[in-house]
């Protein structure tokens, strides 16, 4: 009988305050929308923000966890922050034309070859225009790529922290045997949520919260800054 009566105080309630009330008509189950449709309206909306945190956790074949948060304000400012379970480290302050790079001692000798790390932590930031930055070198350009490809299907009602979504499962026949799985809230602002990818290889799991909050981004001190002068050319 609780359910019941919680049905109907709803529907009396959005019959009291019109159909376009939040949560009388755009829920999933009464959204007519199709999947395009709704992944186009969440990326629409994703690419109005201002700010946003996305947090992103991938596991490989080789079963090694890697993680990172990218606090953005999805042009030319962010925070990034990346590490694997191998103890390699990597963070990045970018303001404008400026990368602000601290990586940690595991992660230079990850990239240096060497077998072990070596016993001296590294704590100072290197500093370098933010052109020197190239696909592939671990850096964010404060950027996301909200665009639409391949196949979408609307599949079931959701959550995602307590917060009602829509499940939208999308393949691309470019990626043979992988799946994503794109959660998109369903009250409020059609905000993206989650994006779950179950590929042969690896899988990934990528949040997106904090929208629109304060972006507080701030270039290190100049003493935490790693003097490079006199090195190469």
């Amino acid at each position: 009988m609780g359910r019941i009566a919680a049905v109907a105080t709803v529907t009396a309630a959005c019959l009291t305050l019109g159909v376009t009330a939040t949560g009388c008509s755009n829920d999933a189950a009464s959204d007519e929308r199709s999947a395009e449709q709704l992944l186009e309206d969440a990326y629409e909306t994703m690419k109005s923000l201002t700010s946003v945190t996305i947090n992103a956790e991938s596991t490989g074949t080789g079963k090694e966890r890697s993680t990172s948060v990218l606090v953005t304000d999805l042009k030319s400012t962010c925070t990034f922050t990346s590490s694997s379970e191998s103890g390699a480290a990597l963070e990045q302050i970018r303001i404008e034309e400026t990368d602000y790079i601290r990586p940690n001692r595991a992660y230079l000798d990850q990239w240096a070859g060497l077998e072990a790390p070596s016993a001296a932590e590294q704590d100072r930031w290197i500093k370098q225009p933010s052109s020197e930055s190239a696909p592939g070198d671990g850096l964010s350009d404060c950027t996301w790529p909200f665009a639409t490809f391949g196949e979408a299907k609307k599949g079931e009602p959701t959550e995602v922290d307590g917060r009602p979504a829509v499940a939208l499962v999308v393949t691309d026949a470019e990626d043979e045997g992988g799946t994503y799985t794109f959660h998109v809230a369903t009250e409020g602002k059609p905000y993206l949520l989650e994006v779950d990818y179950k590929g042969t290889d690896f899988r990934t799991t990528t949040t997106f919260s904090a929208f629109e909050k304060p972006l507080k981004v701030e270039a290190p001190d100049d003493d935490e800054l790693l003097d490079l002068s006199g090195i190469g050319g």
